[in-house]
């Protein structure tokens, strides 16, 4: 398949985007169908019931996009998934009635490469005019998605981590995230070591599923990872995830200060939002002290927020167009002025740490 093409406003070029489905009931089939089709520029090319009919029809029809059922007969979603990723990396969404309350499964899927998880429609109507709307979105923005071989599958090789003890008592790391931003965090974070500097992050993540998030996380990393709580204290060796849900993560106190979770209307488009953390993170701790890092992810948020961190004297970095899963937040906070540095995603950690070092 061609290279995809990153854009500013994470969709696909303008072309016809071809969608096939992957589902063992053949009323989802047709529903997810329908509501694909309501838009001009997604074309339906195919559906199979299960993986052995779709490995063939992926073969044969050559989509641009997957949507991917967890449950099916003869072999699960995920290890259909897995193998994608491993011999023919193409944009998946994955689309089950599990992803609405399996945050297990949902993460194991990020985490091999899906582009997205998206529960199935319930079929009320409010519902599917909603869903509709989301789920098209999705789908044209994985169809401009960047996939590739050596993901996070069985193949994944460990990292180590980078070496601790001299890091400033004041230093404090910020990192925001959304489409693409757990593979990326599971790239990176393992090679933060056992005594980092604290780190705050905002993932675009539904309530219920951060926990996991954060336990899953914890099992890969040197530093502790935990689900953030308000009024938490903010200490070294801790990696704290935003919870999903209606409130905002920001910091009080300076960098050694406590944790705030603020409720509050959505801020450019999300809650909890990367813009809130950055700003208050910039407001909070020393110029010198802090570093702020975007990754992967649709829409600008984060942006405006890493511009503030930049201008008050923070070290900044962005993710790079060529290892995005998709290039939005990164290429908006670019536009802006917000990134110091932009880097592919395994050089981040390095110059992320030095930047909290005493010399």
């Amino acid at each position: 398949m061609n290279a995809p093409v990153k854009l500013a406003d994470d969709t696909a070029a303008s072309r016809t985007i071809r969608a096939m489905i992957v589902d063992d009931s053949a009323a989802m089939r047709a529903v997810l169908a329908n509501i694909l089709a309501a838009d001009g520029d997604i074309e339906v090319v195919g559906s199979a019931p299960d993986p052995f009919v779709a490995r063939d029809m992926i073969k044969r029809l050559d989509p641009d996009v997957l949507t991917l059922d967890v449950e099916m007969p003869g072999m699960d979603g995920l290890s259909f998934l897995e193998k994608i990723m491993r011999l023919r990396p193409m944009p998946v969404v994955m689309c089950s009635t599990l992803t609405a309350h399996g945050a297990e499964v949902t993460i194991e899927a990020l985490r091999l490469g899906a582009v997205e998880c998206i529960s199935k429609p319930t079929g009320q109507a409010d519902d599917l005019l909603a869903y509709g709307h989301s789920i098209r979105k999705i789908v044209k923005a994985a169809a401009g998605a960047s996939t590739r071989t050596g993901m996070l599958g069985a193949n994944h090789t460990a990292v180590k981590p980078q070496e601790g003890g001299d890091f400033r008592e004041d230093a404090l790391i910020a990192i925001g995230s959304s489409t693409g931003g757990v593979e990326a965090l599971f790239s990176i974070l393992p090679a933060f070591p056992a005594d980092c500097p604290p780190v705050l992050i905002v993932q675009h993540m539904p309530e219920g599923f951060t926990a996991g998030f954060a336990k899953r996380l914890d099992n890969s990393c040197a530093a502790t990872v935990v689900e953030a709580e308000d009024a938490m204290p903010i200490r070294p060796g801790r990696i704290y995830i935003a919870p999903g849900g209606s409130r905002h993560m920001t910091i009080l106190g300076g960098p050694r200060g406590t944790i705030r979770l603020k409720p509050g209307p959505a801020v450019t488009g999300h809650s909890p939002s990367v813009d809130v953390l950055f700003h208050s993170v910039a407001k909070q701790c020393p110029p010198t002290a802090a570093v702020g890092t975007i990754l992967t992810g649709m829409g600008e948020d984060g942006a405006d927020g890493l511009r503030t961190m930049r201008q008050a004297g923070a070290a900044t970095f962005g993710q790079s167009a060529e290892s995005c899963v998709i290039y939005g937040m990164p290429r908006a906070a670019m536009e802006r002025g917000a990134v110091e540095r932009e880097l592919a995603l395994s050089a981040l950690p390095v110059p992320m740490l030095a930047a909290c070092r005493t010399n």
